[in-house]
């Protein structure tokens, strides 16, 4: 009987385990390198996990909304991967730069470039893509991915988030916007925050070295003080013996 309820309760954690560590708690996911303001540009982050023990994945097919089109879309070389960028006409033209532009990126895909390339078992990857420039009238946008395994399996990550609902099996990844800032910046790019900071450390370094300075400055000026003293002191003292004498 022991046995038995030992089994019993071996199972159940067995299978709490397997649930925890099912597919919807490691999806396909978006997110932004720095900020993703609106009506600005940004580098963005496709993360795709390896789910299977048996086969990698050899495929990743990003749609781009057709609802906020993207003037400006770039996706950064990868070792190991062939990029094919789709573009389709725009039902109404957008405007980039002062130049009208009548089509837009509406796909992106990655696929192995050899049958040893992929993701293979237990990691995952990120496709950064650059785009732009970002709605000013949405407060996300919805990329929907299909991501294809080398036993020819297909996961569709395309459902949407309905508000009040719970997280569905195989979400869409969602890239949240933010606001512009007050100065009429939208954002700024990785390269940009990487300079920010580099002039940041440059000016806390100047100033940590120009309050050493004042410190030393200030130091030596009290020496020279008790020095001075000092020496008037034992002038005085050798007149007084002279005196004396």
């Amino acid at each position: 009987m022991k046995a038995s309820r030992l089994a019993a309760t071996g199972a159940v954690a067995a299978t709490a385990v397997i649930v925890l560590s099912s597919p919807a708690f490691a999806h396909v996911s978006v997110q932004a390198e720095g900020t993703a303001a609106k009506g600005g540009y940004a580098v963005v982050d496709f993360k795709v996990p390896n789910e299977r023990d048996n086969a990698s994945t050899t495929k990743l097919e990003v749609n781009f909304p057709t609802d906020h089109p993207l003037a400006s879309v770039m996706p950064e070389p990868m070792a190991g991967w062939k990029i094919e960028v789709t573009k389709s006409k725009l039902d109404k033209p957008l405007e980039l730069h002062g130049e009208q532009i009548t089509e837009a990126v509406s796909k992106v895909t990655w696929t192995a470039a050899t049958k040893d390339s992929g993701i293979p078992t237990g990691y995952f990857e990120k496709f950064p893509v650059s785009i732009g420039a970002l709605p000013e009238d949405a407060d996300e946008l919805v990329f929907k991915a299909i991501q294809t395994y080398s036993n020819k399996e297909v996961v569709r990550w395309i459902e949407v988030q309905e508000d009040g609902a719970e997280e569905p099996e195989t979400p869409a990844p969602v890239l949240t916007l933010s606001a512009a800032s007050e100065d009429g910046h939208h954002g700024s790019t990785a390269a940009e925050e990487a300079d920010a900071k580099t002039e940041n450390a440059a000016a806390t370094t100047a100033a940590d070295t120009g309050d050493s300075s004042d410190t030393t400055a200030r130091v030596l000026g009290v020496v020279g003080i008790v020095v001075g003293a000092l020496g008037v002191a034992y002038g005085v003292l050798a007149g007084r013996r002279r005196s004396d004498a």
